[in-house]
Formats: C-alpha cells, structure tokens, sequence
C-alpha cells in the first residue's frame, strides 16, 4: 500500500513566521538572553535543521560569558532548558489557534487515509510540537493513524536523509511505494537522498529556494471551495485539475523515482541508533 510523509513545519501549516519565531523570541526574553531575531534573521535561521541546533548558532563566546556558562556542558544544558521552555510555548500557540492547517491538508490526509495509505510525519521539530501541529492540522482521529519520527531520534537532521531512511526502515516501505510533501530545499534533499519521490507545497519563507528534483512543485494543495494552487514546476508531468488530489499523487507514484545522489548503487541504510530521545 503506498506511504504519504509529512514534512511538518511549513507543511502541514505555515508554522515559521507566526509559530516558532515568536516562541524563540519570547524564550530568549524570558531566560534573559539578549536576542530577538527579526523576521528576516529568522529567514535565515529556518535553514539550519533543529531548534536546538538555531539555538545554538546564537551562543558566541561572548554571550556565554555574559550569560555565565562556563564550558560546553553548561551552554549544553542551558539550550536544552531554552528549548524545553521554547516548546512548551509553541504547543500553546498552536492550541490556541493561531496557526492554521494550509489548504487542502486534511482533505488530501482524509483521501489518503479512506484509500488504506500509510500516513507519517517525518520532521526535525521537536516530537510534542509536531503532535500538536499534526492533531491541529487533520483532527484528533485522523491524526491517531500516523507514524511520527521527530527531533533528534537520528543522528543528522535534514538535509541529511536520515529521518526519511529511518522512516522507510521502521515502516517496512519500498521507497517506490512512498511520496513525501515537503516545503523547503533541505527538506527536499533530505528526501531526495533516501531515493523519494517528493512533492514541494513551498512556504512564505522557501518560495525562492531551488527545488529541482521535487516531482512537482506548487503554492499548496488547495482546496476546491478555496485556494487554488500556483504550479511552479511540474518534473513529473501529472494532470492537476484544480486541485492536488490524490489522484495527481498516485500518477507522482508512476513516475520513475529519483536516484540518489552519489554512485546511485543500491538505497543508503538508515541509522540502526538513535542520538537522544525528544
């Protein structure tokens, strides 16, 4: 039975810009860290896979001294406190409703689900916060049938491929079978390096990044009463009749999957170890 994989962040709702910046910004405010990214920082910090690790491109030396964290260990332990607080910050963000699912999520994910696909979130994002954004964006029923691979659960974070090779291993899938949604370059490589077929819905932060080897490319889903998408690329060559139906996935599906990068001999393995639990 084929596989749909999420991205999260970007995907299944434009969680950036009115999510996670405000809650890294009103973390570094409460623990008195003198930072506050400005929209445009940010659009550069969204490249670097990891909240902790956006966390951690702050920390100078001179800022850990202003902030009395003497070695690695103590800016180790300050950016696990910031980003547990960071969390918990966003998860109250997305309850409360600020951020909603972008067009046509749950319509393709309730498709998807009443066809018997398989359906996961694979994402860098810390594992409570995509269960949030998840359950948010496709309801609370249709969010208990996915499988969620989050955080640090593999070594390298995206562009690496390892998330989607981990998901591909723990869901027994043929990488034929599986199509993944994403939103940013990295994102995309990641995908592109476990040997996937990838969909690109872009964001307001990624519409300029380079997406070649996506299959397709567009605004969004859409949703027929609603948004219709903007086609910004098609490698695939697939019919979309207003809208991206599942329909226009299963012809994604039919198409040759992409090679990944390197020799091209065989489908890298994915990590057997996880570094941490989220």
């Amino acid at each position: 039975m084929p596989a749909l994989i999420f991205d999260c962040d970007g995907v299944l709702a434009d969680t950036e810009q009115h999510g996670h910046l405000p809650a890294f910004n009103r973390t570094f405010a409460e623990f008195n860290v003198p930072v506050q990214w400005s929209v445009e920082e940010y659009g550069e910090k969204v490249k670097i896979g990891g909240g902790k690790e956006r966390m951690r491109s702050i920390v100078t030396p001179e800022l850990a001294r202003s902030l009395g964290l003497k070695d690695d260990a103590a800016v180790d332990q300050a950016i696990l406190a910031w980003h547990q607080r960071k969390t918990a910050v966003y998860k109250d963000m997305v309850a409360s409703g600020v951020m909603p699912a972008r067009p046509g999520i749950a319509r393709i994910v309730q498709e998807a689900h009443d066809a018997g696909w398989t359906l996961a979130v694979a994402s860098t994002s810390a594992e409570p916060a995509v269960r949030a954004v998840l359950t948010h964006a496709v309801g609370e029923d249709l969010a208990k049938h996915f499988a969620v691979f989050a955080g640090d659960i593999v070594p390298a974070k995206k562009p690496a491929p390892d998330i989607y090779l981990l998901a591909l291993r723990e869901l027994n899938l043929d990488p034929d079978d599986a199509i993944v949604v994403e939103d940013s370059a990295n994102g995309l490589r990641a995908a592109l390096a476990a040997g996937l077929r990838t969909l690109v819905t872009v964001s307001g932060y990624t519409r300029e990044e380079d997406f070649t080897g996506a299959s397709l490319v567009v605004s969004s889903l859409g949703d027929p009463a609603g948004e219709a998408p903007e086609v910004l690329a098609n490698e695939a060559g697939v019919d979309i009749p207003g809208v991206v139906t599942l329909a226009t996935l299963q012809a994604i599906l039919s198409r040759p999957r992409p090679r990944p990068p390197g020799n091209g001999a065989g489908t890298p393995t994915a990590p057997s170890t996880p570094t941490e639990t989220p």
